[in-house]
């Protein structure tokens, strides 16, 4: 229909034959207007208009880059948002000037800004601070303590909670007064029912570690362990990484067991947490096909507390500002410039030494020995408590 008008038929004519619009037809006379038909792209536009009706016009946008840099090779150098807006004072009147929010959008539309944006990177692999619990080859069971829960007309209570890092194992007892003694009985109870992990992680309190008062101190429950060959890990003071499994169960147990039922007693509060447990365990099981083999309860098995540990304890410690951690009451130069940095303190009993390793979280593989120290553990009574 263009060649017809081209070659001299009249618009109106052209519509009738062609059976389109007269403004149909028009559009395309004005879009090859000057264009040879071989040269004209017929392909559909967008309707949108080329620039939105709120949009700042590009020439002040232009201005505003052009500000920018102008003020860089100020005197001052500032050229931000606010320093930019100062400058067009002296420009446009009032209701001409973009507000501060629209110069920081044209700013990072265009590139133009200096703040480096903070960069998310992915989380470490559950149990990266220990390499075979990372690589799933070591189960790690985690205990925490829920403390001061208190009955009605009842006595405040604490509990003791653990979950398996790999498998579904877990548990929580109630006690009314938690010690190192009953801390040791639950967890003979429990691992004899389902048998002994690798590694047994807490947190620093002296119920779990033992006294803080005194120098080469290990409790009744870092004996334990070692007597049964679970290696003892505990986390760093005042840091969530490493206890997050044990917050996450904790959470979840209280929202699910303390918050959901009235318990009249402490028996009838063990008995709705024992319930719990059961079927959190059976709707986890699933992960128990994959998870590491737990060993089983030696036989026969008696806890001397006199007997002279053996075996290997460890600290995940974070150094301060001269690179020093403090283990067992003794403070440890590890490195000058690994300041406030994480490292695994492997304390090694049988080879009378401390072996610090620097960790970190965004190459968790990474983990080279930084210094090794000389450590004999005294030979002492140890008087329980």
């Amino acid at each position: 229909m263009v060649v017809a008008v081209r070659r001299g038929l009249t618009q109106r004519a052209a519509a009738r034959r062609f059976r389109v619009g007269l403004s149909h037809l028009q559009y395309w006379l004005t879009r090859t207007r000057g264009q040879r038909l071989e040269q004209v792209d017929w392909s559909d536009q967008s309707h949108a208009p080329r620039q939105q009706g709120r949009q700042t016009k590009v020439s002040l946008q232009r201005r505003i880059l052009a500000l920018r840099r102008e003020l860089g090779r100020g005197d001052l150098g500032f050229v931000g948002a606010q320093a930019i807006h100062d400058a067009l004072l002296s420009e446009r009147p009032k209701g001409q000037r973009p507000s501060l929010r629209t110069i920081g959008r044209i700013l990072k539309t265009h590139g133009a800004l200096d703040a480096v944006r903070r960069v998310r990177r992915s989380s470490p692999p559950a149990g990266w601070y220990l390499p075979d619990v990372a690589a799933g080859t070591a189960e790690l069971d985690a205990f925490d303590v829920i403390e001061d829960l208190p009955l009605e007309a009842g006595p405040r209570l604490d509990v003791l909670t653990t979950r398996a890092l790999w498998g579904s194992v877990c548990g929580a007892w109630v006690s009314a007064a938690l010690r190192a003694r009953w801390l040791c009985e639950r967890l003979e109870t429990h691992w004899r029912a389902h048998g002994r992990p690798a590694y047994a992680q807490f947190d620093n309190d002296s119920r779990f570690q033992g006294t803080h008062t005194h120098l080469d101190v290990l409790g009744q429950v870092i004996r334990l362990c070692l007597s049964l060959g679970v290696t003892p890990v505990f986390a760093p003071p005042r840091e969530h990484g490493p206890q997050n499994l044990n917050e996450s169960f904790n959470h979840l147990w209280q929202q699910k067991v303390w918050h959901r039922f009235h318990h009249a007693s402490a028996q009838a509060f063990q008995a709705t947490s024992d319930r719990f447990v059961a079927a959190y365990r059976q709707r986890r099981a699933a992960r128990d096909d994959q998870s590491p083999q737990r060993r089983v309860f030696p036989k026969r098995w008696r806890l001397d507390l006199q007997q002279r540990p053996v075996g290997t304890v460890i600290y995940l410690r974070r150094t301060d500002d001269t690179g020093t951690i403090r283990v067992l009451g003794h403070r440890w130069e590890v490195d000058k410039l690994w300041v406030h940095r994480l490292v695994r303190a492997e304390v090694d009993l049988e080879a009378n030494q401390i072996r610090c390793y620097r960790l970190r979280r965004r190459a968790p593989e990474e983990q080279p020995l930084a210094k090794n120290f000389q450590y004999v553990f005294p030979k002492k009574h140890f008087h329980p408590t």
